[in-house]
């Protein structure tokens, strides 16, 4: 299993964010072919009860590099990273992660 993350720094608007997040932008990636599954976690804190430089992270489940590679090429990718960059290029960090099982 291979994961496309996407981790948010905190957003000025915080309610606009979500807004456009959970009601726009989950909805567009969520229709990328190939995408198992997608889970969002918002982190509320750091070990030590402070607030996080983070505020958010997207982790989008995919069988295996090629089947990533293959919906990155598709319409549905090209619409969200073109939503994306629209309401949070200057937040997220994208990276590739593969699940390890010991």
């Amino acid at each position: 299993m291979v994961k496309l993350i996407a981790l948010y720094k905190q957003p000025e608007d915080k309610e606009s964010f979500d807004e456009h997040y959970f009601n726009t932008h989950g909805p567009i990636t969520a229709k990328i072919p190939g995408l198992r599954d997608m889970k969002v976690t918002k982190i509320v804190g750091d070990p030590m009860g402070k607030e996080s430089k983070f505020y958010l992270m997207c982790e989008m489940y995919y069988d295996s590099h090629d089947a990533l590679k293959e919906a990155m090429r598709t319409d549905e990718a090209k619409a969200s990273g073109k939503d994306l960059m629209g309401f949070a290029g200057n937040l997220v960090t994208m990276m590739i992660g593969e699940e390890v099982d010991e």
